[in-house]
């Protein structure tokens, strides 16, 4: 029986299969570290900045710095919009985690009201979620105190100091100021596309209205910024650098707030405006409009409740100085007798004989004069004096619709007058073409009458009537109406108005004198329209009433304000300057459904005048109110 040899192990060859096994394990090992290193060199040596920066972003933060909002003056330095500070509950979104309990939770240590939550939440959806956002605005010194307490319990909000915009004045000069409010989403989109947008980073407010809206670049001015490092919560812990906002540009107006008082006084509760101009430059020294409301109650967001009472009848959210339109009604005699001097339709000492009425041959209809027995033989002085309504439904008759639109466009009437706010009206210039356009109709020689005494289809608001009255005084120069008059930015002044439009000229520029003449007797002379109420001023004033039908009065009836509904009355108006021989101001005033000019706007006026005039204007307004 054969035995098996034992099996010899070739050592050598385990030993080189192990050594080989052993290098390709150290070659594999030797390459993930030499990735390792690779990996590591490329974080460490050539992504260190990028690494560094994301880092940074975890505990530096750049927070913009909202610009102080310039102030607004009157013009004897009365400050007008001021700025107080005050505190807000604010919110950052992106920090809370659960946004609805958190506020419920909140409003069982302060009082959150369901409207400011609403409006919080209504606001978020339209901004970024990482921008602060006012939750509850103004908060008094216990509720500072009572949140200071918690506010370790809710990340993400934060009591703020900030700056809000203040109305010392209240009603007094809203339709003039305006007021600023909380940019909305439309405000926003439209910074953006002006490549605004970043202006506007830290702000939360913007100007709404009046000046406050029109001169919104200068006032803003530019934001601001600081790199603060902050701990894990988000509190900061230093600041790091910092690039302070400029402030915005102060604005003086022409404004006199002693003057606009006085306004406010003399409409007391009835429904107008007054406008006052200087004379000399077509600053507006006074711009007031009744009823009015108080501005401060739009800066931290207007309740529901407030805002529906002012959606009333009444309606105070209306500008009638730049928005109301009216029938200019006499006021615009003095203009149409320069017309009609000017065509030849009538001479300085030519009359006509005025029985009460006027009438188109072969029409039945008569256009009746406000005094029923007529004022007898008429010049244009006497015209313009008692106001004769026949003389011009005559001179309107012979000049046509299509002359007296041309001459009345050039003092402004049918367009926007130029001051610096945006809530203006063009209000009706009549003509043949408006006509057409607007009713699809002809125009009427029956038509044209009543323009002749600032009635039927023309409207004008009260800004328009003193500019055209002072480019009248003026004997041509137009000086448009404005409102500011230099922005103020450190140490540097810049005027911001004061330009002339082009002029109007007459052929015959003696026929300026002739007006103004007339609207001096007006106010001179016993027969004078204006003459009562300004007897013992030691100024010398000029003028014209008027008065202005609101509703048609049939045929053969008379105006019996009894009768009638009290918005159907007349509405009482009044032009004015003074002094006669070298005006320093002119006035258009309008009061809605009160009667004649010469019983409630001469009035109105005097005690503007007076006021202007007076050796102490201060004294005299403080015992008028």
């Amino acid at each position: 029986m054969l035995k098996h040899r034992p099996t010899i192990r070739d050592h050598s060859a385990e030993a080189n299969l192990f050594a080989r096994r052993a290098f390709v394990g150290f070659v594999f090992v030797l390459a993930m570290v030499a990735i390792l290193l690779s990996n590591l060199y490329k974080i460490q040596v050539e992504n260190h900045q990028d690494y560094q920066t994301r880092s940074n972003d975890n505990r530096i933060k750049v927070i913009p710095i909202a610009p102080n909002r310039g102030l607004i003056y009157d013009r004897n330095g009365v400050l007008l919009a001021e700025n107080k500070p005050v505190y807000n509950l604010e919110v950052i979104p992106e920090d809370v985690n659960d946004l609805t309990e958190s506020l419920d939770q909140v409003s069982k240590i302060i009082t959150i009201s369901e409207q400011e939550k609403d409006d919080f939440l209504k606001d978020i959806k339209h901004t970024r979620r990482f921008k602060s956002q006012i939750l509850k605005a103004r908060l008094n010194e216990t509720e500072v105190a009572k949140f200071s307490v918690n506010q370790h319990k809710f990340p993400g909000f934060s009591i703020e100091a900030r700056l809000a915009r203040y109305y010392p004045f209240g009603d007094t000069l809203t339709h003039a100021l305006g007021y600023v409010a909380k940019l909305n989403k439309k405000e926003l989109n439209k910074l953006d596309q002006e490549g605004q947008a970043t202006n506007y980073r830290a702000t939360y407010d913007i100007g709404k209205l009046g000046i406050e809206k029109y001169y919104e670049q200068l006032l803003h001015g530019e934001v601001g910024s600081q790199r603060v490092e902050v701990n894990n919560r988000g509190r900061v812990i230093r600041t790091l650098s910092m690039i302070q906002p400029k402030p915005g540009s102060d604005i003086v107006l022409t404004l006199d707030i002693g003057l606009q008082q006085i306004a406010q006084h003399a409409l007391k509760d009835m429904r107008g405006a007054i406008v006052v101009m200087d004379a000399k430059d077509g600053g507006v020294l006074a711009l007031y409009s009744n009823p009015s409301y108080d501005p401060n109650l739009f800066v931290h967001g207007i309740s529901s409740k407030n805002y529906k009472a002012l959606l009333n009848q009444d309606r105070p959210l209306i500008n009638r100085a730049t928005q109301g339109r009216y029938a200019p009604a006499s006021t615009v005699k003095p203009h149409m007798a320069i017309l009609a001097l000017e065509e030849n339709i009538v001479s300085e000492s030519t009359s006509i004989w005025d029985p009460g009425f006027f009438e188109i041959p072969n029409v039945e209809h008569k256009w009746r004069d406000w005094k029923r027995w007529g004022h007898g033989h008429v010049d244009v002085y006497k015209a313009i004096e008692e106001s004769c309504d026949t003389y011009f439904y005559d001179a309107a008759y012979r000049l046509g619709i299509t002359k007296i639109s041309d001459f009345m466009a050039r003092f402004g009437f049918g367009d926007l007058s130029g001051i610096d706010i945006h809530e203006e009206t063009t209000a009706i210039l009549p003509s043949k073409e408006w006509k057409e356009g607007r009713f699809k109709e002809s125009w009427w020689r029956g038509d044209t009458i009543s323009v002749g005494i600032g009635q039927g289809y023309w409207t004008a608001t009260p800004i328009q009537i003193a500019n055209a009255t002072n480019i009248l005084v003026n004997k041509g120069i137009n000086h448009p109406p404005h409102l500011a008059q230099v922005a103020k930015k450190e140490d540097q002044v810049t005027q911001i108005n004061g330009d002339e439009k082009p002029p109007v000229i007459l052929k015959n520029p003696d026929n300026w004198r002739i007006a103004i003449d007339a609207m001096h007797n007006t106010v001179k002379k016993v027969t004078g329209t204006a003459h009562k109420a300004f007897k013992g001023v030691s100024y010398d004033p000029a003028g014209k009433t008027g008065t202005a039908q609101v509703v048609s009065i049939a045929q053969g009836e008379r105006y019996d304000a009894k009768s009638l509904k009290e918005r159907q009355r007349d509405n009482a108006i009044y032009v004015g300057f003074a002094p006669y021989n070298n005006p320093q101001i002119v006035l258009s005033i309008v009061v809605e459904n009160t009667g004649g000019g010469s019983s409630v706007g001469a009035p109105i006026a005097r005690q503007l005048m007076d006021y202007y005039f007076a050796a102490n204007p201060v004294e005299l307004a403080g015992n008028i109110k």
